[in-house]
């Protein structure tokens, strides 16, 4: 994969969100994180941002663990049924903020794109 064959959206130091350039899928985006990628549109996108605030509200036994960090106790949903990812809390925050951020991005990317073809 080199870097013209996408548009990066949003990055952090857990994983990418990014569009492919040469797709028929435009609505999609891919999301790669720990050797993992997820292909999802917008909505798809928005609810997997909910299943990790659900995550992150479930209690965990590992917060006052000395493993916390490491330790994959904390199981995600995702918008695919049959995946669900097994995450320390330090990654779940991590993913929340990954996803989030390209959340917000693509807000900010409709709203300017909104008012640049108003200007014209």
């Amino acid at each position: 994969m080199k870097d013209t064959d996408i548009i990066t959206i949003y990055n952090n130091s857990f994983g990418i969100a990014f569009k492919w350039k040469k797709t028929k899928h435009l609505d999609k985006i891919q999301l790669v994180f720990d050797r993992t990628g997820l292909y999802l549109n917008y909505k798809e996108l928005v609810v997997f941002s909910k299943q990790i605030t659900a995550a992150l509200k479930r209690p965990s036994v590992c917060l006052s663990c000395k493993a916390s960090n490491n330790c994959r106790s904390i199981l995600l949903e995702t918008p695919a049924e049959q995946i669900t990812f097994a995450m320390s809390y330090k990654e779940l925050n991590e993913m929340y903020e990954l996803v989030q951020g390209t959340i917000f991005q693509l807000g900010l990317d409709r709203i300017l794109q909104k008012n640049t073809i108003t200007k014209q």
